[in-house]
């Protein structure tokens, strides 16, 4: 196809119709993506926590869970996403009744983008300066109040990148998800861009989801930048 013939198939199917279309997939895009992003963190976080509290030369040494957990979670992140949300979906049919639609797509979201979090989590407090964990231990602070005060504050910059790498990778899988009736852009591009032969709807889904990525890594990179103490 010529870049003409393209540019007509965008102006000829950018209708009142197709309007409505893309912001319906959209709103269902935002919906699996922050939905999924919250309970993941919720489950990733203290996951990435504990991989590093519990580390041989951690403030709390726990090898042996150290290893089990970093174990389960790099099966899990072995996994390829389009597998797991096949091998998922049944789980969503238990919990919400259905495995088609956007809700049905935010589980096996979660339960793939959770162990990437712990990663993510784990390598941000890794960065801390050990200087600084050492001397809140001197000073006989408590597991909890170096996690608290010292590693969170500390990492939080990279914190706030990390989430934005993690949601954007979050958003990737969702438009995945088209290929099972997930809803969302993904499935505007898979559906009527790829089967149906309109390959102006799939050129506009994959601008919008290209327009996503970008506001939240800007986001991102503008909190982290914020947050950091070391620049002001």
């Amino acid at each position: 196809m010529t870049f003409n013939g393209t540019t007509m198939v965008l102006l000829t199917t950018f209708d009142a119709a197709t309007i409505d279309l893309l912001k319906t997939a959209v709103w269902e895009t935002f919906y699996m993506v922050a939905l999924s992003s919250l309970f993941a963190y919720v489950i990733g976080m203290p996951l990435g926590i504990i991989l590093v509290v519990t580390d041989d030369g951690g403030i709390y040494p726990i090898p042996w869970l150290q290893k089990i957990l970093g174990l389960v979670i790099n099966l899990l992140r072995s996994v390829p996403f389009l597998i797991l949300l096949f091998i998922v979906l049944p789980l969503s049919k238990i919990v919400i009744g259905t495995r088609i639609g956007s809700p049905a797509i935010v589980i096996p979201l979660t339960i793939a983008a959770a162990p990437y979090i712990a990663r993510v989590v784990e390598s941000s407090f890794r960065e801390v300066d050990a200087g600084v964990i050492e001397a809140a231990q001197s000073m006989g602070a408590s597991v909890w109040q170096i996690i608290w005060k010292v590693l969170l504050p500390e990492s939080k910059p990279s914190l706030l990148l990390g989430a934005a790498l993690a949601v954007t990778t979050i958003l990737s899988y969702s438009a995945m998800a088209g290929f099972t009736g997930g809803g969302g852009l993904g499935a505007v591009a898979i559906n009527y861009g790829y089967y149906r032969y309109e390959p102006g709807l799939m050129w506009i889904a994959v601008i919008l989801l290209v327009v996503m990525v970008q506001i939240i890594q800007e986001i991102g990179t503008w909190l982290s930048k914020k947050g950091d103490k070391r620049i002001r």
